[in-house]
């Protein structure tokens, strides 16, 4: 994952703009399969159709629910892994001190939990959100945005289909930007920020896609001619995401 820092896109006007915009929907449809491919430097790709490319490998082919069903299995699972190398440490803290319940505050679940409040849990990330939307080029009040809609900033969210962490991240999504610790949330803010700097250069800094993009998948909007596609979830997400946007303290209005 590139490091270097680069300038940020997203200009005030600009932005301005895209916030005042109305998003005009068209009628809801269905989910599509999901493809997995794998080329020869290992790279990993996903499309909601056969890709034809030359030097492709089909690595498996699932059905919308399916993968929501596999990925829901493999976040628990880690989420599993997680809460054994906390209790872990909790014992070894007890054993150390001789107190079994120090280190408990630390292990309880990943900091940032629902025990705290959220605006709680964003001055705790914002040192790598701010960090994070530097290194990618982004607002940080963006990063800030999404989070907010994606997980209220609790390190420990899990979704319905799987989705972990801060940003929410999807197990192929975290795989495919690198992401080797899902639940550390420096990693999940990391690849989250990762792949909104990809869709906001594939969709020419149109940040409504890009958004869609990071609810729906980028080839959701590619098949909806370059447009939202019409999920009701998609739809209420962008516009959540918007809405916090505005509400950030430095976002022009």
């Amino acid at each position: 994952m590139a490091s270097a820092t680069r300038p940020v896109r997203a200009r005030a006007g600009l932005l301005s703009a895209l916030l005042g915009l109305a998003v005009v929907l068209p009628p809801p449809t269905a989910s599509a399969d999901v493809f997995k491919y794998v080329d020869r430097e290992g790279n990993v790709f996903f499309s909601d159709a056969p890709l034809t490319s030359t030097g492709l490998r089909l690595e498996w082919k699932r059905t919308a629910t399916r993968l929501a069903a596999s990925n829901r299995e493999r976040s628990r699972a880690l989420w599993g892994q997680q809460a054994e190398v906390d209790a872990r440490l909790q014992t070894r803290l007890g054993a150390e001190t001789g107190h079994p319940e120090v280190g408990k505050e630390q292990t309880d679940g990943l900091p940032g939990s629902v025990s705290e409040s959220m605006w709680m849990r964003r001055l705790r990330y914002r040192p790598l959100i701010e960090a994070a939307a530097q290194r990618h080029g982004l607002m940080p009040e963006l990063l800030h945005a999404v989070i907010r809609a994606e997980s209220a900033y609790r390190a420990d969210a899990i979704s319905h289909a799987g989705a972990c962490g801060l940003m929410q991240l999807m197990p192929g999504t975290a795989e495919r930007f690198r992401v080797a610790e899902i639940w550390d949330p420096a990693q999940n803010i990391e690849g989250g920020a990762a792949y909104l700097r990809f869709l906001l250069d594939l969709f020419d800094d149109d940040l409504r896609l890009a958004l869609a993009g990071y609810n729906a998948g980028e080839n959701a909007v590619k098949r909806y001619g370059h447009r939202i596609p019409p999920y009701a979830e998609t739809e209420r997400y962008v516009r959540k995401v918007l809405q916090f946007l505005r509400a950030e303290p430095s976002t022009p209005s």
